[in-house]
């Protein structure tokens, strides 16, 4: 198997760069794995001297970059910084030279930079993040949640087409296709939503189920749910909430209610880990950001060492998929 190699913008995120040189250390446990590791050399020299020695330095590469793109920066003043770690990792991509661009960096800038330093996918107007969410029917992809705010109806088109095609890659044969809304009932929602039904339905036909609620995406009643950035992020980040609640109350009520309870919950232990780990956003590690002309994965901005390494984990296998390729013939197809 051909080596795969990753453009890690080391400087990108909460935490960096200490968890991203860690996520990077773990993700060397696959041998096949290449890290470019992209940020202030001194910085990670430095984070790496701290935390060990022994790792293959032919497999984990330093590249330096002299600035960095804020987490609240605006894209496009993160487009003239063509010396930060995440222009830098980006233009790796864009070469050649490396395979897929990783960042937990700020959503805004790593879309903008993905677009006009990699480029678009030719017939895609805009890419979007495709999240697969964990339902009844073994999950959900949600498209888009969190590149773009205001869309058109045409791009709720084209967000079904990526998510349908990722759902087919992840497994699903026929997947089935929903569009946010408060309601299920054609005549709900914007004059945008109403005009993005009847597109959707025009064209999807029998692949289309209709409108889906937000109470639907983890209830298994479709495969890919379609909504624009700003309300998918909302929902994604309502998600997590509530993943961090349910565990919350549990833990609670076991230490509340005595020997009995705790005696049940060890009785339980595998279904609660088998439940942690679903609603665990760091296991999922990043999203695809679709659309674009090179594998590209976003990461939580509050990600730890796990979900960095886990987000190479998603590029690598981003890579082996040949996503971007066949998002083209599927384009081009269509």
């Amino acid at each position: 198997m051909s080596k795969v190699k990753i453009s890690l913008d080391a400087m990108g995120g909460d935490n960096a760069p200490r968890v991203v040189v860690k996520g990077a250390l773990m993700a060397l446990d696959d041998p096949d794995v290449e890290i470019f590791l992209v940020g202030k050399v001194e910085q990670l020299e430095k984070e790496l001297k701290e935390l060990t020695t022994d790792y293959d330095k032919s497999r984990l590469k330093l590249i330096d970059a002299k600035d960095i793109v804020e987490m609240a920066e605006k894209p496009t003043d993160a487009l003239r910084k063509k010396e930060s770690s995440l222009y830098i990792a980006a233009n790796l991509v864009k070469k050649g030279d490396a395979d897929a661009l990783v960042s937990a960096g700020n959503t805004g800038a790593v879309l903008a930079i993905a677009m006009f330093v990699i480029g678009r996918i030719k017939g895609i107007e805009r890419p979007a993040i495709a999240t697969p969410l964990p339902s009844t029917n073994g999950f959900a992809v949600l498209i888009d949640s969190g590149a773009n705010a205001i869309v058109k109806p045409h791009h709720y088109l084209d967000f079904a087409k990526m998510g349908t095609f990722y759902a087919q890659l992840l497994g699903k044969a026929n997947p089935t296709v929903g569009l946010l809304n408060i309601g299920e009932e054609e005549e709900k929602g914007t004059d945008d939503l109403r005009e993005a039904h009847s597109l959707l339905k025009n064209t999807l036909k029998d692949q289309f189920f209709g409108n889906v609620q937000g109470r639907d995406i983890n209830n298994g009643v479709v495969d890919v749910v379609v909504t624009d950035g700003f309300t998918g992020n909302v929902v994604l980040k309502s998600l997590e909430g509530a993943a961090k609640f349910i565990t919350t109350v549990i833990k609670k009520g076991v230490y509340k209610n005595g020997i009995f309870a705790k005696l049940g919950a060890l009785m339980m232990k595998k279904v609660f880990d088998e439940l942690r780990n679903k609603l665990d956003y760091r296991n999922y590690g990043g999203a695809f950001l679709l659309g674009v002309n090179g594998v590209t994965v976003i990461a939580h901005g509050s990600s730890d060492e796990l979900a960095i390494k886990n987000a190479v984990n998603v590029a690598v296998k981003g890579v082996r998929m040949k996503i971007v390729d066949k998002i083209k013939e599927s384009v081009e197809n269509s």
